[in-house]
């Protein structure tokens, strides 16, 4: 199995749109373990595949009850207003407040090609939009007004500093 390292901040490949994925097949399976195993190691929730380098229109989450894939994942629906901390295993120590619906329903497909729907809210519907941010190639500090983000990368670059941020490859990396 491969094994990644999620690129932070600086790499070019967080700034690029995931591709549309057209295959569903036993290579995705392997790239979506391998996302797991580096989302776990990275004690984070949700990973996406360019986070990995990987241009491809997927994510990996988990919330408690075990991995999931969502591939070509859209969102249909939203609703309301939130605000809510967030991090970012592309951020390393960073957390900053961004406004976001507060529900959303998404579409996408599974590992098995089926059509899954379904509606997230609090820590689930932050995941969802965090995740398709990512595949669109939008960190948590676009979300930030100017003031803000200067701010978010005085701190992000402080972290860096102090040995808080390690390295990582950039640029593509094609499965």
């Amino acid at each position: 199995m491969n094994t990644f390292s999620v690129r932070i901040l600086g790499d070019p490949v967080l700034r690029q749109q995931a591709k549309i994925i057209e295959n569903i097949d036993g290579d995705l399976a392997r790239l979506a373990d391998a996302m797991i195993v580096a989302m776990h190691e990275a004690h984070g929730a949700g990973l996406a595949a360019p986070q990995v380098g990987v241009l491809k229109r997927m994510y990996t989450y988990d919330v408690g009850d075990g991995p999931h894939t969502l591939i070509n994942p859209e969102i249909v629906e939203s609703s309301g207003e939130c605000i809510y901390s967030e991090g970012c295993l592309s951020l390393p120590g960073l957390a900053v407040d961004i406004l976001r619906p507060e529900i959303v329903t998404v579409r996408g497909v599974d590992l098995d090609g089926n059509e899954v729907i379904f509606e997230g809210g609090d820590f689930m519907g932050r995941l969802i939009q965090h995740e398709i941010d990512h595949l669109d190639g939008v960190l948590l500090l676009d979300r930030l007004d100017p003031d803000e983000r200067r701010a978010a990368l005085k701190e992000f670059h402080r972290i860096a500093q102090a040995g808080g941020v390690q390295s990582t490859p950039s640029g593509v990396t094609e499965f």
